[in-house]
């Protein structure tokens, strides 16, 4: 019987289930879920994890465990990141789980989470011999990696994920200008390493994982007349302009046309404003006129390391 792995991974807003079985080079998806926990709702900033997000939380990994046993998997992995290792009850969740479950949830710290994103991107095929920066935006954090096909030249992760950007800059919708301005001095601040890194290598072009970019693909595929299957898609590569066209749209945008659009997964139809301003600011100070996703990302990271 080949081998059959499953990850998960506890994001701040989605928690996700991929179930696969062969190797490393050749593996094949069994399962492959996500479902929005928002486990960052209405505590993100303050370093708790609220009751109702808790019970959303419980009552997924449940469901997971019992697609788990479906599936008869060998070995499971359960990877919790910004969120979990942010609150003050995250040990408690974590307890909670495996009373529940039986399931072990390991806690990874920023750096930890950067090499997995790595090795997922690295194994999508994005990357060349010439150096890229690598975005991976999550609801908690956000990770930037200099790095090339061969190895990784700098990382960092930082706690300014879109759900943690939302909490403290948007308030109002549309988000207020006054709003933008105070959340791009944030960033100038925040994002003070990132630059002075970015300043000591020639970047050939921006690799953005997953998340809002998927979004931003489907937009421009769906103003073109054409159709976006996420599933057949592992690269895609975006012309500058309209990447930025629609970024500016989604900022102007209400609750409401974003919450029409189908396009819009609801887990991402607020905080895609503030993963978008931040999109726009570090294509800007960067100066990258080459944009791709890939939808690969931590997870795929992980498996390539479980199945190796």
């Amino acid at each position: 019987m080949k081998q059959r792995v499953a990850i998960i991974d506890l994001g701040t807003n989605t928690f996700h289930l991929l179930i696969a079985e062969g190797t490393a080079d050749a593996y094949r998806e069994l399962v492959h879920q996500q479902v929005a926990v928002k486990l960052g709702e209405g505590g993100i900033n303050h370093g708790v994890i609220q009751l109702a997000a808790f019970e959303r939380g419980l009552e997924t990994m449940e469901q997971f465990r019992d697609l788990i046993d479906e599936h008869e998997v060998t070995v499971v992995k359960a990877i919790g990141t910004s969120a979990l290792r942010n609150a003050a009850n995250g040990k408690a969740f974590i307890d909670a789980v495996n009373a529940k479950t039986g399931l072990r949830i390991e806690i990874i710290d920023g750096d930890a989470e950067a090499e997995y994103i790595y090795s997922g991107i690295e194994a999508a095929g994005c990357l060349s011999e010439t150096d890229s920066l690598v975005m991976d935006i999550g609801g908690g954090s956000v990770e930037f990696i200099i790095c090339n096909k061969d190895r990784i030249r700098w990382k960092q992760s930082f706690e300014a994920g879109a759900a943690r950007l939302m909490d403290r800059f948007h308030h109002r919708d549309p988000i207020a200008p006054e709003s933008i301005t105070a959340l791009t001095l944030y960033l100038e601040d925040t994002l003070v390493p990132l630059f002075a890194a970015a300043a000591n290598y020639q970047i050939e072009k921006l690799v953005a994982s997953s998340g809002v970019f998927e979004t931003y693909a489907a937009l421009i595929e769906s103003d073109e007349g054409k159709s976006f299957d996420l599933k057949k898609t592992k690269n895609y590569a975006f012309d500058k302009d309209e990447l930025l066209a629609v970024i500016e749209k989604l900022i102007l945008s209400t609750h409401q046309e974003r919450l029409g659009n189908e396009l819009i997964i609801p887990v991402r139809v607020d905080m895609i404003v503030t993963a978008s301003i931040l999109t726009r600011f570090v294509m800007e100070k960067l100066g990258v006129d080459r944009v791709v996703m890939t939808t690969n990302s931590l997870k795929e990271g992980v498996l390539a390391e479980m199945m190796e």
